[in-house]
Parts: structure tokens; sequence; C-alpha cells
């Protein structure tokens, strides 16, 4: 790997957390105080675990972007509760979502109306994520999935890609958002190094029915992860680093799934920059 484009990406990373009993402690631990720490929301939970986390993490001096999918947003009141509740923790960086909540909570079913409405508020934050598919949506087709981004475009500020473990398909996705004039910046979704046994513990974890979800709509991250050689971040970056650094690519750095393996994911981190040369 060249040093400079995967040490510059490996600089830029958000480390996605699960708001877990255990993960306040962990984030202190082991996560410096400049990694953006973003924390999801559970469609079973709902928002407020989400809201705790960042409030603590918050207190303790970390750049936080809370997810605030628009599923479980129940009405336009509650989503201007959840919008000052954020601000008044000094919160200017979400991350919006439709999300997985099935029914929806209330009135959104996708994250535009959400997007729209953060919009007519005035934009009460200077960041505002949105989602994007390298690899096909399991339920939208992918020229609908690129649509969707360039719909969302007025209202929001950066692009973060779902998980994609293939460095082809990535790079070839990239390329192709930029045809479509698609502009925002990328942070670039990647699993950390996670080990298969670590992630079906996790899912278990996670809840009897989210975790049923979780396996069923992820059946195919275990075979990744179960290959031969088993499943390694570094190597993606390697074979797909010249679609990452290329200047047209519009890559702002790396957002790194931990699947709350955050001790691990930052001890990989730090050897990696080490063993880069200066």
């Amino acid at each position: 790997m060249a040093a400079d484009g995967v040490r510059t990406l490996l600089e830029r990373v958000r480390y996605e957390v699960l708001p877990a009993k255990a993960t306040e402690d962990a984030v202190l631990a082991h996560v410096p105080r400049d990694v953006v720490v973003t924390v999801t929301a559970s469609p079973v939970k709902g928002l407020e675990p989400t809201l705790d986390l960042t409030a603590r993490l918050r207190a303790h001096g970390y750049r936080v972007v809370p997810h605030v999918p628009a599923r479980l947003l129940r009405d336009d009141a509650h989503l201007k509760e959840v919008t000052g509740r954020l601000r008044e923790l000094g919160v200017d960086d979400v991350f919006v979502p439709a999300g997985d909540a099935n029914p929806p909570a209330g009135a959104y079913e996708g994250a535009l109306p959400v997007l729209r409405r953060l919009s007519e508020l005035g934009g009460p934050f200077a960041r505002v994520g949105i989602t994007g598919y390298p690899e096909s949506h399991p339920l939208i087709h992918d020229d609908l999935t690129i649509q969707a981004m360039w719909d969302k475009r007025e209202h929001a500020t950066y692009i973060v890609s779902n998980l994609c473990f293939d460095a082809r398909v990535l790079g070839e996705w990239i390329a192709r958002i930029r045809r479509r004039d698609v502009v925002l910046p990328v942070h670039v979704g990647v699993a950390g190094p996670v080990q298969r046994a670590k992630l079906l513990a996790l899912a278990t974890k996670i809840g009897v029915g989210e975790s049923t979800r979780f396996l069923t709509r992820h059946p195919w991250w275990f075979l990744r992860f179960a290959a031969p050689g088993g499943y390694a971040p570094e190597r993606l970056l390697g074979r797909a680093e010249e679609a990452l650094t290329a200047p047209m690519a519009g890559v702002e750095g790396l957002h790194v799934f931990t699947f709350n393996q955050i001790a691990e994911t930052e001890r990989w981190r730090r050897a990696l920059l080490d063993r880069l040369p200066d």
C-alpha cells in the first residue's frame, strides 16, 4: 500500500459503535479523542439508548455522530425534540438513514422527508450524513439507491457507504455515483478486524428479534469472515487503494464498523499506521 493515501484514510477515521452497556467504558479505554464516534440506533430499543450514549460520550469530550433513523421518529414533534436534545449537547453532525424498523414508528418511512424537515427547521446541524450502497441493497434496486443520493444531496453534506468486501465493486460504485454528478464527500464503510465468532456472539446479544433480522439480512457477511484466510481490512484497503485515493473519488475518510470490538479495532489501526513508512 502507498503510505500517504492509506495513512490519510486511517487518520480520518470514524468508529461506529452500538449503544450497549459496556460501550462507554470501551470507548474511554481505547479510542483517542480525535477519533469520531458514531452511535447506531436499534429498531427494537428505539432512539433513547443512542441519545443517552451520545450524551455520555459528549461529556467525555468526544465528537459524537448519533444515528437518527427516519423510521424511529414518531412524528414532527419527536423530530424537533430529538433535534433540540442533540443541539443542547453540542452535537453538530447527525447520520440520517431510513432505518430498519418495520413497521415505522410514525409517518416517516424514508430519510428524505426527515432531511427536508431538518432543512425547513433552519439546518440545525452543520453536517448531515446519508447512506450509500456499494453492494446491492436487499430491497432496493441499485439505480434507485443512487437516485436517492441525488434527491438528498441538497439536504446532506456527506455519504457513508454501507459495508463492502469487494474492492472492485467499491471502486465501480464510487465512479458510478460521480458520473451521476453526486459530488458529496464519501466516508467509506469497512468492517474492522472482527472475528466471525465474535460477530455471531454480538448478533445473539443484540436481542432475539433484532438478531434474527441481523442474521437474515446479512448472511453473506459471515461467509466473508469465514472465507479461507479470514477477513483482513488492510487487504481490502490495499486492493481498493487506487480507487479510494484518486482525487476525483472524493473519499474523505473511513467509517469503520467495529461491531463493538473497539479495542481490537483501535489496535489494528495503530499497528497499521506504525507499519506504514513516513
